[in-house]
């Protein structure tokens, strides 16, 4: 299910939980809508609204860490891909055929993680694709040194090849921490607590039912980017591209 989806699904459920509070209105007798119960609900909720801001709050810098994780993580990518051609060019033209291939698989990646139209395909399986970085283990294994300067530089580009294995891993592994179902199931129920309790009091007139969906909708809002940070491989709001275009594009130039 996808981000936009529960976030529509959320949005639905808190409209329902004022809706509920409007009915209960109409069938409730006097009593129970004293001025005195209005002054008790408020405390309740009072209580329900303080928990429900912060574990809201706290999904939301969590989420908002691991997205910036994951961007650090793309940064150092996109360097050791850099030093990883600077050493290539450094050990002598019998390199290039590891270069070019080391520039087809970043391509390759920006194409199939950033196309210029979606395919709505999983980009984390690119990630898993071990196929590029393969090919340029390939290359490397093919190049013979011959002196004690190509082979400090074969031994390095080894190193670096290694260290971007271990990023593609962390990237992986760190885009398996989703957000827990019950976690989310909790929040929304709260939510609709929450706007049940506004539409048990409110007076029923179009100015009422507009501000309450506009604020579900803010609230289911909060919920769909909570779960797009929580995915910042897939969905509408990704990682930026910047760091690997600009490693292809110091490669081009180099």
């Amino acid at each position: 299910m996808t981000s936009l989806t529960i976030g529509l699904l959320s949005a639905a459920c808190i409209c329902l939980g004022a809706l509920v509070g409007f009915g209960l209105q109409l069938v409730l007798p006097a009593h129970h809508l004293s001025k005195e119960t209005q002054d008790m609900v408020k405390l309740a909720v009072g209580v329900i609204a303080t928990s429900t801001a912060l574990v809201l709050g706290l999904l939301v810098s969590s989420s908002k860490g691991q997205f910036d994780a994951m961007g650090e993580r793309l940064v150092q990518f996109g360097a050791n891909i850099i030093i990883l051609d600077s050493t290539l060019a450094e050990y002598g033209p019998e390199a290039k055929p590891a270069r070019e291939q080391l520039r087809r698989s970043v391509e390759g990646v920006l194409q199939r993680l950033w196309p210029e139209e979606r395919t709505g395909g999983s980009t984390l399986a690119v990630i898993e694709d071990t196929r590029p970085l393969e090919a340029v283990r390939v290359k490397l294994r093919e190049l013979k040194p011959g002196t004690d300067e190509q082979r400090a530089r074969l031994t390095q580009a080894h190193q670096i090849v290694n260290d971007i294995s271990r990023l593609r891993w962390v990237l992986i592994e760190e885009a398996q921490r989703g957000l827990p179902p019950i976690l989310l199931g909790v929040l929304i129920f709260w939510l609709a607590l929450l706007f049940m309790s506004f539409g048990l009091f409110a007076p029923r007139n179009v100015t009422v039912f507009l501000a309450l969906f506009v604020s579900a909708c803010s609230m289911a809002a909060a919920i769909f980017l909570v779960l797009e940070m929580n995915s910042p491989l897939d969905g509408l709001m990704k990682i930026s591209s910047a760091p690997l275009r600009k490693a292809l594009e110091i490669m081009d130039k180099s």
